[in-house]
């Protein structure tokens, strides 16, 4: 990532790495206070946005920064409860076509314990400048 947008900011998303034979990328997050439910975990669609963070910057990253994914569905698994605190998610592109993008994502809690999955459909766009 170049930029720090606000959406990312609030996430506290930060990149580790890309490894670009396996077009997977490893990102970290910070879930706040203000995620928690009165479940005492992170809210199920705020998990939903952190895999969906990594699953759009995998592609970005695969293309070097020239396409952005356009995401046209998103399905994601809660395995088990998103604690507050810091979280780890990899992003990977399984396929990417001219006119369809496949991408999944895990995320894991501090102890590498994985807590939810998603996988997601897309347009490949032009990246509109980051």
């Amino acid at each position: 990532m170049t930029k720090a947008w606000p959406h990312t900011q609030l996430m506290g998303a930060e990149f580790q790495s890309f490894d670009k034979e396996t077009q997977t990328i490893t990102m970290g997050f910070t879930a706040p206070e203000s995620f928690i439910t009165p479940r005492g975990s992170v809210q199920g669609g705020l998990v939903a946005g952190f895999l969906d963070e990594a699953m759009g910057w995998a592609y970005t990253h695969a293309t070097d920064g020239t396409h952005s994914p356009l995401m046209l569905d998103v399905n994601f698994s809660l395995l088990k409860p998103v604690p507050q605190g810091a979280l780890s998610a990899k992003g990977r592109v399984v396929k990417a076509g001219r006119r369809v993008v496949f991408l999944e994502a895990e995320l894991f809690d501090a102890d590498g314990k994985l807590l939810a999955r998603a996988t997601s459909t897309c347009i490949p766009t032009e990246n509109p400048g980051l």
